[in-house]
């Protein structure tokens, strides 16, 4: 679900600004789109209402990160018994003109799947961006 529609209180409108700056940090000339899904009946057919889904927009195709956008989509789990909600992973695609290029899952075996893939510094930039944004998700205060 689009992360501008997640931000439903302070605490996770405070965490996705978080996720936004620890991606700055990795890739700092990016542009931030909170709503990377659209509002139509087909796309909100599809929408996982469990996530929060973040785009990411470089100003040219990186060749670095081998695609233009990268959409985020934190996953998680919703306990019904003891109530709390925790991330289970984050999942990552890379798209360009030609549709998508790569995707990697933190649920799986953290592995970089598609035609291209980012370069080696890139892709563990990228991973270690994932693993900060579980850890932000599922501290406990």
């Amino acid at each position: 679900m689009n992360a501008a529609e997640q931000a439903n209180n302070v605490e996770v409108a405070s965490k996705i600004a978080s996720v936004v700056n620890l991606f700055k940090a990795q890739f700092p000339d990016i542009r931030v789109d909170l709503k990377p899904w659209m509002n139509d009946p087909d796309t909100r057919e599809w929408v996982d209402p469990d996530s929060i889904d973040i785009g990411f927009h470089f100003p040219g195709r990186s060749r670095l990160m081998q695609s233009r956008s990268i959409l985020i989509q934190i996953r998680f789990y919703q306990d019904p018994l003891e109530g709390y909600r925790r991330a289970i992973g984050v999942e990552a695609a890379g798209y360009d003109h030609t549709g998508q290029q790569w995707k990697v899952s933190t649920v799986d075996k953290w592995s970089f799947e598609g035609t291209t893939q980012p370069t080696s510094e890139s892709a563990a930039r990228l991973k270690s961006f994932c693993r900060q944004v579980l850890d932000l998700f599922n501290q406990t205060h």
